[in-house]
């Protein structure tokens, strides 16, 4: 699993991000494509023995394209700088919490898990839960092994300025109603991704992270 290529290719699309370059390196890219399926795919398979909801997916359901999607997209570039998947049960496009990848050289390789930005019904079941069960939430969040993959803890960069619709400003789980997402991540640096146990240490943090992911799936489930 060549992962040095890999970054390398990414490398050089990112200093030659347009069309043009990308047909001429189209083989390269096809190369550089696989070694992420078969990374992808090593991780797949594993993650199934502690998640089985991600049983009977193929890379090709998880994996995200390299072409940038026009309505998000900030800028002229066509191509995203990294290859990145996301494991949720029923594929990447899923509305579900899950397991998420992304190679990028220069540090920006990151693995997270969790629900970035749910939809409105979701996120108001959400802070139902939190509101309803603030104890199991925060024994979640502050899990020792959770911890531990991800130092930072919960990403508080998704907020509103105030309290949502419903919730007083008083309340003592406001800081964490505000939420917009619910989600944990951490990057490592390009050594870190070409040793021969990254993909142990991407299922290590997963599966640390098994426990909050649940939460938020049961939470987004309508009862």
């Amino acid at each position: 699993m060549n992962r040095q290529f890999l970054l390398t290719f990414l490398r050089e699309l990112a200093a030659n991000n347009h069309k043009t370059w990308m047909d001429a390196n189209r083989a390269d890219y096809h190369k550089a494509r696989a070694v992420f399926t078969e990374f992808t795919a090593e991780l797949l398979e594993r993650s199934q023995r502690f998640e089985p909801r991600l049983t009977g997916l193929t890379p090709s359901d998880v994996m995200f394209r390299i072409n940038k999607n026009d309505r998000f997209q900030q800028s002229n570039e066509p191509y995203k700088t990294h290859m990145g998947a996301g494991l949720k049960p029923g594929g990447r496009h899923s509305p579900w919490a899950g397991y998420f990848v992304a190679i990028e050289p220069g540090g920006e390789t990151y693995v997270g898990a969790g629900r970035w930005m749910p939809e409105p019904a979701q996120l108001a079941r959400i802070r139902q839960e939190i509101h309803y069960s603030p104890d199991t939430f925060h024994q979640l969040r502050q899990d020792a092994a959770l911890l531990r993959e991800f130092p930072a803890g919960l990403d508080m960069s998704q907020s509103l300025r105030t309290a949502p619709k419903g919730y007083d400003r008083a309340d003592p789980e406001i800081e964490w109603l505000r939420l917009k997402s619910f989600f944990v991540w951490r990057s490592f640096p390009d050594k870190e991704v070409l040793r021969a146990d990254f993909p142990d240490r991407v299922l290590t943090a997963w599966e640390a992270a098994q426990p909050w992911v649940h939460f938020l799936n049961e939470a987004m489930t309508e009862g």
